[in-house]
């Protein structure tokens, strides 16, 4: 289970990355944008070669210490947590049309199980630092109080 799937994806490699690249491009995203075209390219492949050890291995060990690498990182140099979830979703959803335009239908779920529990795992363990760091970083919280307005506040 999933040698297809690997050997799928090794060998379009290329193509993902162009295309999740594509896509990543046309959300404009600031910080991804002034990181430039050849860094942004290396990023994507991390992450890709990250989703394909995880799947050849059968352990997210890795892709999810990757990710919260990923989240450090990001949340240090300013980056909003959805420009970075952007570049995950961007080479998740570029996998699925590779897989849709490539494999059979019936490669399809296995495939499709495959890649979206690694990016999945990877995408949870991103959020979850992030929302961590941002957290310990005394991020303003919203004043809430204006939403109990006419309730009766208890001590």
């Amino acid at each position: 289970m999933g040698v297809e799937t690997a050997q799928f994806l090794t060998q379009e490699r290329e193509a993902i990355v162009d295309a999740a690249e594509a896509a990543l491009e046309r959300t404009h995203a600031r910080h991804y944008e002034s990181a430039g075209a050849r860094e942004v390219r290396q990023r994507l492949e991390a992450l890709f070669d990250h989703m394909l050890d995880a799947l050849r291995s059968r352990d997210l060990g890795p892709m999810v210490s990757f990710a919260e690498r990923v989240a450090d990182e990001r949340f240090n140099a300013g980056y909003d947590l959805s420009e970075v979830q952007a570049a995950f979703n961007a080479l998740e959803e570029a996998t699925w049309s590779g897989i849709f335009a490539e494999l059979q239908p019936v490669q399809f779920a296995e495939a499709l199980g495959l890649v979206s529990t690694i990016l999945g795992a990877a995408k949870d363990a991103l959020a979850r630092n992030y929302v961590s760091l941002a957290t310990n970083a005394r991020a303003p919280s919203l004043d809430l109080q204006a939403l109990f307005a006419g309730t009766e506040r208890s001590v």
